[in-house]
């Protein structure tokens, strides 16, 4: 959690909303790593999930990344859930809820619908004060 927060505060530092992602396979080794860039790359899929996945799936030269684990500062949205599930990652972690956005158990659990072919595991509240907290001064300050 501690390098994705890391990205968080990179991605703060170019203007996107503070959101780190890191992927790491089932030995530990990191993949990929990732910020949010929508405002950056103008694009409305460029959430850091979804880019760390994307490199990763390039760094491997496979769009399955079974065995890997993705984590997060922030609770993944509907978007981020459904390409994980595609991804085949093994499991996810983050760091704050997102009770506006959240898809794993905040507004829906995205992750456990019974019509998807994989399961994800996951599990929240990782250093959730201090991913929150990244995300609070970022939007205090924005205001």
């Amino acid at each position: 959690m501690e390098c994705a927060l890391a990205q968080a505060a990179l991605g703060q530092t170019k203007g996107e909303v503070p959101v780190g992602a890191v992927l790491v396979n089932a030995q530990g080794q990191l993949l990929a790593q990732a910020h949010n860039e929508p405002i950056s790359l103008h694009d409305p899929t460029a959430h850091a999930e979804v880019l760390a996945l994307r490199r990763a799936g390039a760094a491997l030269g496979n769009y399955r990344l079974e065995g890997c684990t993705l984590v997060v500062t922030l609770e993944p949205c509907a978007m981020c859930t459904a390409a994980m599930v595609h991804a085949r990652i093994a499991g996810l972690v983050y760091g704050a809820e997102d009770a506006r956005a959240g898809a794993v158990t905040s507004c829906f659990d995205g992750l456990d619908l019974p019509l998807y072919n994989h399961t994800v595991w996951h599990m929240g509240g990782i250093l959730a004060a201090r991913c929150a907290a990244q995300l609070r001064t970022f939007f205090a300050n924005a205001r």
